[in-house]
């Protein structure tokens, strides 16, 4: 299994909206991979505590040394609990909150294509403009969502079209200047949201966070095998908790990316939010 998403951008274009398409590949994490790394370590953990009780003599496992151990353990032990669980709720908020700037990008661009046909015939063009920016517009988000090498933003020549159409429309009555002002401001909250979620990319775990925390767990789980002695019973509860230490990791990581993985946002209703024009229209 590897240890990172190997993904494609595709081919270079010469325009690309909300962004130029890099021509060279990246690399993200896996979260499956590093969750399996993390289960490794924590396991060889309770195999090393049950070693060291082989090893040392009765005399270091008891009275001083045993309450230190214990104490130790105990102190780390609700360390982890509160990282882990703050780093559950960090990731799921801006799982969360990128999921919902989707959204509002959807029913912005629904709404936006709303606007411009009660505006008449001459806002066709920027109609036609529209739909060939959302669908450019939903690679170039889910493929920055991939990404996790810090990459300038830049406008595309299509999207300033877009914006350039927009602003050239001639309003001749009352009701098409009271139109083009909101399609302008909803052109624009588009545009925010766009930017909001370019901002937003990147790793809700740091790789050395995560190495740290993993070292955490795995001195927790040492001092379990340390004074405990090796039963099948111990050994399978010690597996399973283990197990969802693990899937707290793997939460984690999963949630930290939003637009890849088993737990992605759906790119469906924001490809699919404007029907092909019809050509009377």
């Amino acid at each position: 299994m590897l240890l990172w998403r190997r993904f494609s951008p595709g081919p270079d274009h010469s325009s690309h909206p909300m962004g130029k398409r890099p021509s060279f590949q990246r690399l993200a994490p896996n979260p499956v991979a590093l969750s399996f790394i993390a289960l490794a370590c924590i396991i060889g953990g309770i195999a090393l505590g049950s070693l060291l009780r082989n090893a040392l003599p009765e005399q270091s496992l008891s009275g001083d040394a045993k309450d230190i151990v214990r104490l130790g353990a105990g102190l780390v032990g609700t360390i982890a609990a509160l990282v882990l669980g703050l780093l559950i709720a960090s990731a799921k908020s801006s799982h969360d909150t990128q999921n919902t700037q989707v959204r509002q990008m959807t029913a912005n661009i629904i709404q936006l294509d709303s606007l411009l046909a009660e505006f008449g015939g001459e806002a066709r063009v920027a109609r036609e403009l529209l739909r060939r920016v959302v669908v450019s517009l939903v690679d170039r988000v889910w493929q920055d969502g991939r990404r996790h090498v810090a990459t300038p933003y830049a406008a595309s020549s299509e999207a300033e079209a877009l914006n350039t159409q927009i602003h050239q429309l001639s309003p001749q009555t009352e009701a098409q200047r009271s139109l083009h002002a909101r399609i302008i401001n909803m052109t624009t909250e588009l545009w925010r949201t766009r930017l909001l979620l370019f901002t937003e990319k990147g790793d809700a775990l740091p790789m050395p966070f995560l190495v740290v925390l993993v070292f955490w767990i795995t001195m927790i789980f040492i001092s379990f095998s340390l004074f405990a002695k090796p039963t099948p019973m111990v050994i399978g509860e010690l597996l399973v908790f283990a197990l969802s230490v693990t899937g707290a990791i793997y939460l984690i990581l999963e949630l930290s990316q939003p637009f890849v993985g088993l737990m992605q946002i759906r790119s469906d209703p924001l490809r699919n939010a404007l029907l092909p024009l019809d050509p009377g229209r």
